[in-house]
């Protein structure tokens, strides 16, 4: 079970972080990632990162702005978002690949989301 928290209303430019703790499994066993749902489009792939931590990946639209990080002792991933613009606005989601290596391909779990809303 993967559970967001830390979404809200923010000014364009300003921050937030996300987490998402994860119960039920192995944390270490998967990687983990972040998407994001635009009213009325598809979900889009936002970062991913590998089972320790030392291997992120972000989608072009936010590197360099949002980072990715997990903390194995607490079963949590985090996304931290600097910079925010109101097209970041957007649910965002945790998701769960199993294996050491992300590839957000064979995610098996993901979380209900929650709202980012940015006002410019």
């Amino acid at each position: 079970q993967l559970v967001e928290s830390g979404g809200g209303l923010v000014q364009a430019g300003g921050s937030l972080r996300l987490s998402c703790a994860a119960s039920g499994g192995t944390f270490t066993r998967y990687a983990m990632g972040w998407f994001r749902q635009h009213p009325g489009k598809e979900r889009e792939f936002v970062a991913g990162i590998n089972w320790n931590g030392d291997q992120p990946t972000y989608a072009d639209s936010v590197k360099g702005r949002f980072t990715i990080s997990r903390d194995n002792a607490k079963n949590t991933v985090y996304l931290q978002m600097k910079s925010l613009k109101p097209e970041d606005t957007a649910v965002y989601s945790c998701a769960a690949e199993w294996g050491s290596a992300w590839w957000g391909k064979y995610v098996d779990t993901w979380g209900l989301g929650t709202q980012v809303t940015v006002s410019s």
